[in-house]
This record gives structure tokens, C-alpha cells and sequence, in this order.
């Protein structure tokens, strides 16, 4: 299974997101996604799963969890925007991966067997900051891959 990971939208959905995301089987938003529109524009790629960003406080994307959990090919995915509120072991919670936002700052680490993985942005550039999304492959075996992308935007 190949996700797309894509937070801090802010509003924006980006013509280069589209081939960057083609082929994923579906999508998981990490909040401040701030137009609901957004994720109707992403449930064009792919089936889309969202969770509220600190942004997040109007209308339907008001609306989103603050967290949510993602079950692909038997492995649990946790999902919020700002990783300072995690509020469990994702270790002791057996969950394979914490997927968050926020910081707008691109990386991926590895910790007590939990993939950590922030996807950037790909809303309104922020500083010096590149514009980016996240592949996430999820094998039948269980093995995570992450991979970033760096869109070519303005």
C-alpha cells in the first residue's frame, strides 16, 4: 500500500501535488488544512483521511479529530498535526509509525522501532523552507518506507 502524507495545506492545493502524489492508494492529511475544500480537491487522487491542525478552526475542518489512527496492511498508523501533543508510547501502543505536521520541516527518524515522519509543507512556502510531501510504502511483510518529495513550486 503507498500513502501519500501531505500536512499544512494552509488553503492551497498545489498543480504539482497531483503527479506527485499519482498512484498512492490514499491519503492521510496531518491538519491546517484550513479549506475544506482542500480535501475534496486531494479525494480527486485518492481516498483522504484528515486530522485537525492548530489552524483548524472554522467549518467543516473544525470538525476533524485532533488525532486519528490508520490501519494499512495490518499496521498502525498514528496521526495528529503538532507532535509536542502526543500523549502516549506509540511503542507500548504498538503502533508502527507517528505521522505528524506543524513545524512545516520535512524528516523522518526512527525511535524504540516507531517511524517518525513529518511530511513538510506543501501549502504557502514558510521561510527558507522547501515545499514537500511524503510516500509512505507500507509492504504486505510490514516494512515501512518513507520517502520526501520536494515539489518544483513557486
Amino acid at each position: 500500500m503507498k500513502l501519500g502524507i501531505v500536512s499544512d495545506t494552509h488553503g492551497l492545493v498545489r498543480p504539482e501535488i497531483f503527479p506527485a502524489l499519482d498512484g498512492v492508494d490514499h491519503i492521510l492529511h496531518l491538519g491546517d488544512v484550513c479549506k475544506y475544500s482542500v480535501l475534496k480537491e486531494l479525494a480527486r487522487i485518492a481516498p483522504v483521511t484528515a486530522v485537525r491542525g492548530n489552524n483548524d478552526t472554522h467549518g467543516h475542518c473544525g470538525d476533524l479529530p485532533e488525532t486519528d489512527v490508520f490501519l494499512a496492511e495490518g499496521r498502525y498508523i498514528y496521526m495528529l498535526h503538532d507532535l509536542h501533543d502526543l500523549d502516549l508510547d506509540p511503542a507500548a501502543a504498538k503502533f508502527s509509525a507517528v505521522l505528524f505536521g506543524h513545524s512545516h520541516v520535512p524528516n523522518f527518524y526512527e525511535r524504540k522501532g516507531v517511524l517518525y515522519f513529518n511530511p513538510g509543507s506543501c501549502g504557502p512556502r514558510r521561510f527558507k523552507l522547501p515545499v514537500t510531501v511524503g510516500l509512505l510504502t507500507v509492504e504486505a511483510s510490514g516494512a515501512l518506507t518513507p520517502e520526501l518529495v520536494t515539489l518544483d513550486a513557486q
